[in-house]
């Protein structure tokens, strides 16, 4: 009946039947029209008038004719009379097929035979089956289908977030591994979460911290055995080589004031050959010093001084050696500076380390030697050592404080080790600037004492 309804509803209407569902509040398709499949309109002539499938309509050529689809070229179930004729003895029209029985709840098409103005005209209603089980069975297996779909998509993004969640952290363990292997122990992993994974990440952090703590006593161990080796050999040096030093030294002096040649000539070169080698023993001696001052522990006598007092001590030892040479050599003072708490004699001997490199590494063709004295921040005070020399280069900078480690033929390499150690044991630091051919720089930072913070504080 609702497809005789939708067919009439055309007949009267200039719209096609699939423009009319189109237009219909009600979807054609249904649960209470859902048998529905087509509605034809056909004439007496077995043209297809209207149609639910569009390309059964009539369509209209180039020449302005009307092309019709006939009744036989639409493919339907078997026909059935759905409603008798006004007159029981009209025969049907040729083009259309006996009426067939068709069960009921099967597919099959009815036709209505129905007078209109234009002439008789025909409804065909084509009904899909009844079948509710089987319709219903199709209905579940499609929402069985979409809801299995559903929860495996949900399933696949739970189960890829907790693969994220762990894998993350283990390749982040896996990379921190690497860089431990590489030597790298100051490397850590996040340890925020509270689960098994969090645990490791600690584990792992404590056990990385314990290692680095571990190459630190390592290194300090390996130091330790260093300095008890040198001192071990600073103390055999001392008591082997001191004493036949010191009697070589007061033979030479013996040697010449009583031995002199009567020649002046003569006199000359023996007083020069003398004066060598209590060079070369002097030299000696001051290498076996360098030995006992970075061997022995430090024992500081620290006292408040002006820092200024003891730059000008260091450099007044080298005038003289530098006005031969044709360098320059200055004092610079930025500032009121607070006093200091140091051992007079090792701060003196930290500047005229530094001030003698500075000479030597200008091989005695002039140049500028400055110690530049200023304030780092109001608790401590900087000094500046620097020379216009030949400079240091890049391969040896960084080696320029190890023990042993000298660029001059004649050197030990503990000159700049026993500044550092002097440095370090008045809680100060050291650094070094240098490029090659372009000059070095030393930068020593001192802590302020006290008191003489005070007494800049009162000012």
């Amino acid at each position: 009946m609702t497809g005789v309804a939708l067919a009439l509803k055309s007949l009267r209407s200039d719209k096609y039947l699939d423009e009319i569902i189109g237009d219909s509040s009600d979807k054609f398709s249904n649960d209470k029209i859902g048998r529905v499949k087509n509605i034809l309109v056909v004439d007496d002539g077995g043209n297809v008038r209207d149609s639910v499938v569009a390309d059964y309509n009539p369509r209209e050529r180039e020449d302005n004719t009307t092309r019709y689809v006939q009744f036989k070229d639409v493919p339907l179930p078997p026909l059935r009379r759905a409603a008798p004729f006004p007159d029981e003895e009209e025969p049907l029209p040729s083009w259309m097929p006996q009426s067939s029985e068709v069960d009921f709840g099967e597919a099959g098409a009815f036709y209505f035979p129905v007078q209109t103005d234009k002439g008789r005209r025909f409804i065909i209603v084509e009904l899909g089956s009844s079948n509710t089980f089987t319709n219903l069975l199709e209905r579940q297996a499609s929402r069985s289908a979409f809801y299995t779909l559903m929860l495996l998509l949900a399933t696949t993004l739970v189960t890829g977030f907790f693969v994220w969640r762990f894998t993350r952290p283990i390749k982040e363990l896996s990379i921190a591994a690497r860089k431990v292997a590489g030597g790298d122990f100051e490397v850590q992993v996040s340890s925020e979460r509270t689960d098994e994974m969090g645990t490791l990440a600690s584990a792992f952090n404590e056990m990385t911290a314990q290692l680095d703590r571990a190459r630190e006593l390592e290194t300090q161990l390996h130091q330790a055995e260093k300095g008890a080796v040198v001192g071990r050999l600073a103390a055999a040096i001392a008591h082997e080589i001191r004493n036949p030093l010191n009697y070589i030294n007061l033979t030479l002096d013996h040697l010449r004031s009583s031995f002199a040649p009567l020649d002046e000539t003569k006199r000359q070169t023996f007083v020069k050959l003398t004066d060598q080698l209590k060079a070369e023993v002097a030299r000696i001696n001051r290498h076996i010093t360098d030995f006992l001052k970075y061997s022995r522990p430090s024992t500081l006598e620290l006292r408040e001084m002006d820092i200024r007092v003891v730059a000008e001590d260091a450099m007044r030892i080298v005038e003289a050696r530098a006005e031969e040479s044709g360098i320059e050599t200055s004092i610079q003072e930025e500032g009121t500076l607070p006093t200091i708490m140091a051992d007079g004699d090792s701060l003196r001997s930290v500047f005229t380390n530094l001030v003698v490199n500075a000479l030597e590494a200008m091989n005695g063709e002039g140049g500028k030697v400055s110690i530049k004295l200023s304030k780092s921040d109001p608790n401590s005070v900087k000094v500046e050592v620097t020379d216009s020399g030949c400079g240091i280069s890049a391969k040896d900078i960084s080696k320029v404080f190890e023990p042993y480690f000298s660029t001059k033929e004649t050197g030990t390499g503990l000159g700049l080790a026993i500044v550092k150690k002097a440095i370090d044991d008045h809680s100060g630091t050291i650094s070094v600037a240098s490029k090659e051919g372009s000059g070095t720089t030393f930068t020593i930072i001192l802590p302020a004492s006290e008191k003489g913070e005070t007494m800049k504080s009162e000012g």
